[in-house]
């Protein structure tokens, strides 16, 4: 029997999300490898000089790392509620299922082909390659026998995104642009482009838009195909339209900082640990969570290894792999609903 959640957890989740965010926001703009007081700060923001290398940082490199950090976090979040419950697979992720590989694979054929691309032109790329993955991934376990269930199916994923990457950096060697595309490889979030930023939010709003869309529609898919079909749902279009929302979602999130693995799978389960099964509540929830979780994962490698930075998928990694283990030893290979 599942047990009864009030709805009051959500609504204090959400309540209390926007104060939490911008605690963290300030601390990742507050710290970081050069010590730059609050009152420089401050003034940063009021009184911008853009002769001062503090001011510099603060605004083009400390602030748009914040902001990404929350946006991608929420994003990825998202996604993988979204797959999880459209699927009934508790091991999807954009990162296990190939989705991240597939952006990253297109964004080295675009540095290649198209090296003088425009950023609108890099993030097309992304959602491409997004699109790319999934089909991929699900296409090869189609025509496997048993090869939808949970486990075959993160196995899949693990092949075709190791094969993207490898390739990827096959290429990226031999055109001689190892070093450019390194970044999407490793998540450094100290670069995040704010020009990336303020062109990835149109998309980004129509990606949650649509994944609220269908929030209702997934809490009935997780009943169960024939159940959902007996009360009158087009699962096809339900799924289609929540691939929509991973492709671009996920795309828009590569684009903006690289692949950064395990958020889209923890920060689902956890959710509906905390909120429920009731995906109305469940894909805001994930996604406020998301954004503190890797917004906090982001302020926690600069301290690991001080002066110097740990990459953040390392950070995320520490706390994915036992879950992704756990998972594995108490879910086997059933659905997670």
């Amino acid at each position: 029997m599942k047990r009864q959640i009030s709805h009051r957890i959500p609504i204090l989740i959400l309540a209390l999300s926007p104060f939490v965010m911008v605690a963290l926001a300030v601390c990742s703009v507050f710290y970081g490898s050069k010590s730059i007081s609050l009152s420089t700060i401050w003034d940063a923001f009021v009184r911008f000089d853009p002769n001062h290398i503090d001011h510099q940082i603060v605004i083009h490199s400390r602030l748009p790392r914040a902001i990404g950090a929350l946006l991608v976090g929420a994003f990825l979040a998202i996604s993988g509620a979204l797959m999880q419950g459209v699927t009934r697979n508790y091991l999807a992720s954009p990162s296990i299922l190939g989705v991240s590989d597939g952006s990253a694979f297109t964004i080295t054929l675009c540095m290649i082909f198209m090296p003088n691309a425009s950023s609108m032109e890099m993030i097309l790329m992304s959602l491409v390659g997004s699109a790319l993955g999934v089909a991929f991934v699900y296409g090869i376990a189609s025509v496997i026998p048993g090869g939808l269930s949970p486990v075959k199916l993160a196995i899949f994923g693990t092949i075709v995104g190791t094969f993207l990457s490898s390739v990827s950096m096959a290429l990226s060697t031999y055109f001689q642009i190892s070093q450019d595309i390194s970044f999407w490889y490793n998540a450094r979030l100290h670069q995040v482009n704010p020009e990336h930023v303020k062109l990835a939010i149109p998309f980004a709003i129509v990606g949650i838009l649509l994944a609220m869309l269908v929030a209702s529609k997934i809490s009935v898919m997780a009943l169960g195909e024939e159940v959902a079909r007996g009360l009158g749902q087009r699962t096809k279009v339900v799924r289609g339209i929540a691939t929509i929302s991973v492709i671009i979602l996920t795309g828009i999130s590569v684009a903006l900082v690289g692949k950064i693995g395990f958020v889209g799978l923890m920060i689902p389960h956890i959710t509906r640990f905390l909120v429920g099964m009731d995906y109305r509540w469940v894909v805001p929830c994930a996604g406020v969570i998301g954004a503190m979780f890797l917004s906090f994962s982001d302020i926690i490698s600069r301290f690991l290894n001080m002066p110097f930075e740990t990459p953040i998928g390392v950070v995320t990694a520490l706390f994915g792999v036992p879950f992704f283990l756990y998972l594995i030893r108490t879910r086997g290979g059933g659905k997670h609903a």
